[in-house]
């Protein structure tokens, strides 16, 4: 449902940022991956964590204790590398509201300390940029890898010491890093946010693209 209400929101003539949460918990997918290759099917079906394809690009993340923003336009910087730094200084603008000092590490991800707190993915679509991320409100290492696959089981233990070492994730709650970052927003982009809802027209087209396509074994596998 959360990946058909961006695309149905791709549709609006006006910039559109949304913050949401995942409820189950999901993995998802980068557009170009293959599911049964970054997936663990078996134990998401055991602990009860959705999965499903971003039309985004990007690699496989494990949705759980984080903000998911998407972030639409049809006005945008064409070059890729300047369209993630526009809209991530947004972020960098949303965490130093919360005292957090964050810096863009291109292509697509924010550092603090090093470590990395929030990935990015595009897509554009007829003249219309649709960016996804994420900021870590917590992070649990081990579980992530129990629904992720690792190329070399062997390698495991070490990748995840070695993401423990590299991530890192904010102590606060869900409202207020969405006030933060809404706030972000409106500060870089020089740009006031109007709360809004979903149209009845919006709310049964995505119950209706949800259904069709993106729960579909077709959209999932790429079949």
């Amino acid at each position: 449902m959360n990946m058909a209400i961006d695309e149905i929101l791709m549709a609006s003539e006006e910039p559109v940022l949304r913050l949401y949460k995942w409820k189950p918990p999901a993995v998802s997918i980068g557009y170009f991956q293959n599911l049964d290759e970054e997936v663990d099917r078996e134990a998401c079906g055991r602990f009860g964590v959705d999965m499903i394809r971003r039309q985004t690009g990007g690699g496989a993340v494990f949705h759980e204790n984080e903000l998911t923003y998407s972030f639409i336009s049809r006005k945008y910087p064409q070059n890729i590398l300047e369209s993630y730094k526009w809209i991530c200084s947004a972020i960098i603008s949303g965490l130093a509201n919360l005292g957090v000092k964050a810096e863009f590490a291109p292509l697509n991800d924010i550092i603090v300390g090093g470590k990395k707190i929030s990935g990015n993915a595009q897509t554009r679509r007829k003249g219309v940029l649709l960016q996804h991320g994420t900021i870590l409100l917590g992070v649990d290492v081990d579980r992530m890898f129990t629904l992720l696959r690792v190329p070399d089981e062997k390698m495991k233990g070490k990748l995840i010491s070695d993401i423990k070492q590299r991530v890192t994730s904010l102590n606060v709650s869900f409202e207020e890093a969405s006030n933060a970052m809404k706030k972000g927003f409106e500060e870089e982009m020089d740009a006031e946010l109007i709360q809004g809802t979903l149209t009845n027209e919006e709310k049964e087209a995505s119950i209706k693209l949800s259904r069709e396509k993106y729960r579909s074994d077709r959209w999932l596998y790429r079949i």
